[in-house]
């Protein structure tokens, strides 16, 4: 597997699995409903605090949690009386904290406003985003837009503080369906209407998402600011990216599609495309590489729960008689191979192949040396599998009962 992929997926992992002392946070339940080993995703508030935050105007924490009930890890994002439960993406970080955390990148907006800069506007090289990059961005959040508004609903959280960034470019949409909730209104004389509302202002909010990302800095969105954020657009950007913008942006009388902006987008949408092909195409190569992985450790799992196992149906020698002696040498044959020099003899192209063969049963011979060295058993892998099956099988059967 690829060096920068692996690394990716063990970061993932050591952040799905981490867990906190109880004993350090004790405000942070041990179990919440069906939810268990809760971990914080962002600072707790503070005790006793009684200001709204900027998240739908509540107090809000977020936690990753594992539900018992399928053992996967998921998002808890708690309204202080409210918790709603998301998929969990281990390494995400917002679209704010990836580009818009830097407090330099809008001096150009404030010195403009105050009148105390009069240079040349600043152009990709003084550092705004790749137009690449933005495209990437902007089929991504387009395509989640056209699918909730395919299914009658709205986003309502088109923000750079709740779009989840993952990887490199990968976008998702978080905290979807809050809203809908805490503004729940059952009397709505016309709730068709309301959601269309709703769907032109996800296309605004997507506009000023895109604008921010254009100009790099959040101050470009601020009305007093967009003007001078265009001309900024228009020297550094094509005009289909300024095009866009207008788009969404401008004319908020006229009824707008999501739809509407794929002439703009254009051939970059097959840009992205080819892009996430090849990016498959990468990922399932490394796949192939690591795919028996599951099957070899199967097999070693099955031999482990045979080898030395403590007494058995009264016998406490089961494990070193019979087909169950032969498994034990095979598993010595696999581990405990030493050199002439009897200093250990590691090889893991040994482990895998012989554990292939057993797997396939193969009519292959192997001798197989007691540690003593005194006796020497010469048995095919075929009758190797066959003490396997049957062995593991009488296992199973007794932890069934049936014994």
């Amino acid at each position: 597997m690829a060096d920068e992929l692996r690394q990716e997926l063990i970061n993932r992992h050591l952040i799905t699995m981490a867990q906190i002392d109880q004993a350090d946070i004790p405000s942070v339940p041990a179990e919440v409903d069906s939810y268990h080993s809760l971990f914080p995703l962002e600072p707790l508030p503070p005790p006793n605090r009684i200001q709204k935050t900027s998240n739908f105007g509540y107090i809000t924490s977020c936690y990753k949690a594992v539900n018992s009930k399928d053992d996967l890890p998921y998002c808890l994002r708690r309204i202080h009386a409210l918790v709603f439960a998301y998929d969990f993406h281990a390494g995400g970080e917002t679209m704010m904290s990836r580009h818009f955390n830097d407090p330099s990148a809008d001096s150009y907006f404030t010195k403009r406003k105050w009148g105390q800069h009069d240079g040349p506007l600043p152009r990709q090289h003084a550092g705004l985003l790749p137009e690449s990059l933005i495209w990437a961005y902007i089929v991504q959040l387009s395509s989640a837009l056209r699918t909730i508004h395919t299914a009658g609903l709205a986003c309502r959280v088109m923000d750079p503080t709740k779009i989840l960034v993952t990887g490199k470019t990968r976008l998702r949409v978080n905290c979807v369906g809050i809203f809908d909730v805490l503004t729940f209104d059952n009397s709505q004389n016309n709730p068709l209407a309301l959601m269309a509302q709703f769907q032109q202002a996800d296309l605004i909010s997507l506009g000023k998402v895109v604008l921010a990302l254009a100009c790099n800095s959040l101050s470009g969105i601020q009305r007093e600011n967009l003007q001078k954020a265009m001309e900024l657009v228009t020297i550094n950007y094509s005009s289909d990216l300024k095009n866009l913008i207008l788009y969404l942006l401008t004319d908020q009388n006229r009824l707008r599609s999501v739809n509407d902006i794929m002439p703009m987008i254009g051939a970059r949408f097959y840009t992205q495309l080819d892009a996430a092909q090849m990016r498959n195409d990468v990922i399932e190569e490394d796949l192939a590489k690591e795919v028996q992985n599951g099957r070899l450790f199967r097999l070693l799992a099955k031999l482990g729960t045979i080898n030395e196992r403590p007494e058995f149906q009264k016998d406490p020698t089961w494990s070193e008689t019979g087909d169950r002696y032969l498994l034990k040498l095979f598993r010595d044959h696999l581990f405990h191979q030493v050199t002439e020099a009897g200093t250990p003899w590691i090889d893991l192209s040994h482990i895998i192949s012989c554990l292939n063969k057993l797997d396939a049963g193969v009519p292959e011979k192997i001798s197989l040396i007691s540690r003593d060295e005194k006796s020497v058993l010469v048995v095919t892998y075929s009758d190797l599998k066959r003490c396997f099956e049957n062995t593991f099988q009488e296992l199973i059967a007794a932890a069934n009962g049936q014994l």
